[in-house]
């Protein structure tokens, strides 16, 4: 098991080889897979991010089969079933960073910028809403709500923000869909 100042740093780094690669570095081989089946899984982050089909965690942070605990949803938003998911990795599989990793040109968070409403969708953009309040730049509205699920985890899931018994970090970040890089905030 990894502490959370090395499970970042792992992402840090991963993210770096991302940012010029052609192809995937993380391991898919025939080996992890077998590996993992027989030995589980033990990822060393916990990774909420939004259902974007340009955000891609796995290749964001050059990461493998069984390397990142990845939960995705709409905006980053966080429910009852999100947290559930983010408590089962760290209490089952003892896993000690959880990373909110919001992106830019989000369109859920410019739906909420946009105010629009109804269907299945109003639930998400009423919490991004929630989380950005009046600001208009696409930007800092991504960074807010990404703070505001931070946030979330920590007071849901009681997490000191600079002391957990559990070592246990939650970290915040944006993913550049422009040129791949994550910034951590």
């Amino acid at each position: 098991m990894l502490d959370a100042k090395t499970a970042k740093q792992k992402l840090i780094d991963g993210n770096r080889k991302y940012i010029d690669a052609r192809t995937g570095a993380g391991d898919i081989s025939p080996q992890i897979r077998r590996d993992t089946a027989e030995n589980g899984q033990h990822p060393y982050a916990i990774v909420i991010t939004c259902s974007d089909s340009r955000v891609i965690p796995e290749s964001i942070f050059s990461a493998g089969i069984g390397e990142l605990f990845i939960i995705r949803v709409a905006g980053n938003v966080l429910d009852d079933h999100q947290l559930g998911s983010i408590e089962y990795a760290a209490d089952h599989l003892g896993t000690r960073l959880i990373v909110v990793l919001g992106h830019t040109k989000c369109g859920a968070v410019g739906a909420a910028i946009e105010g629009h409403t109804g269907g299945f969708i109003e639930s998400i953009l009423k919490d991004i809403a929630l989380a950005i309040g009046d600001e208009k730049d696409d930007f800092k509205a991504s960074c807010l709500n990404v703070q505001h699920g931070v946030e979330t985890i920590r007071h849901e899931l009681e997490i000191h923000p600079v002391h957990d018994p559990k070592g246990l970090e939650v970290a915040g970040a944006i993913y550049h869909i422009e040129d791949g890089r994550v910034e951590f905030l």
